[in-house]
């Protein structure tokens, strides 16, 4: 690049100033659910696989022909658009998603659309960093909650357990539980599919063996949610409440987490192998 060009992109000082102005509250907001709300705790790794994705193109991203165009123009006015409809209503997945979409239109923009397309995953994958809208949350957690506790219960009896279940409550002769937020699987399924799409890409070379991979994380993250459940339910009808409560129940939840995403590795190695065989012929 010439000192003159260089000059050229010096223009981009104002705009990256007005950019950091707008989303410094936003990020820094961001980071606290991340701290503060465990559904969100993965969101600290989230750009470091983005960066890592990105490192991965390095060659491809350092080979290609720079190629400005206004088209991405586009897309910033878009990621405006949200950014300012989201200021309005006051919702932050609307705002913190516009980044993500101006972020994109920038690269476009300055780069052109090869490289845009070869940073499309890195700066796509940065969507699973940004918190769901709480409706949109807690109507996905609910019915989990119902089905997991429906399922639990269903286990429970087979085992020749004596209980009843009323709506996410589940009732023993001896202590009654309810099937609270935490067990409903949404905080795992969140997790493991950022997870998920990371092992896909990095594991996986086919298109079939990626998109299974990643639909496999629902059935694992509610069915491993379904056996934290029935294992507590089990114990408690044993040995009492505390068998549900403080750090039983804490450490329940991380070894469940790490028991889903076992199998999804699991998983993925099967396709792995399954996809080499398939393709071999």
């Amino acid at each position: 690049m010439s000192v003159v060009d260089q000059r050229g992109y010096y223009w981009m000082l104002l705009p990256l100033l007005a950019m950091a102005f707008m989303y410094f509250g936003i990020v820094g907001g961001m980071v606290d659910d991340w701290l503060n709300d465990e559904n969100y705790s993965h969101g600290f790794i989230i750009p470091g696989i983005a960066a890592y994705f990105l490192w991965r193109s390095r060659v491809e991203l350092v080979s290609s022909p720079v190629a400005p165009s206004f088209w991405g123009l586009v897309l910033v006015m878009m990621g405006g658009a949200m950014y300012l409809a989201g200021t309005v209503v006051q919702e932050y997945f609307l705002m913190r998603t516009s980044l993500i979409v101006i972020l994109a239109g920038c690269i476009w923009n300055l780069f052109g659309y090869q490289i845009l397309r070869l940073a499309a995953l890195p700066i796509a994958y940065l969507i699973f960093m940004v918190p769901l809208p709480y409706t949109v949350y807690n109507s996905l957690a609910f019915p989990l909650k119902l089905f997991v506790a429906r399922v639990a219960v269903f286990l429970l009896k087979f085992s020749g357990l004596p209980v009843l279940r009323e709506g996410n409550v589940i009732i023993f002769p001896n202590i009654t539980l309810e099937v609270v937020e935490a067990c409903s699987g949404m905080r795992s399924l969140v997790s493991l599919i950022a997870m998920g799409v990371a092992y896909a890409f990095l594991a996986l070379r086919y298109p079939w063996q990626r998109v299974l991979l990643v639909l496999s994380t629902v059935p694992i993250a509610v069915g491993s949610n379904v056996l934290r459940v029935y294992g507590t339910g089990v114990l408690s009808r044993y040995y009492g409440a505390e068998a549900a409560e403080g750090f039983f129940h804490e450490f329940a939840g991380i070894a469940v987490f790490l028991v889903a995403l076992a199998g999804l590795v699991v998983f993925g190695a099967v396709l792995r192998f399954v996809g080499g065989r398939f393709h071999a012929k």
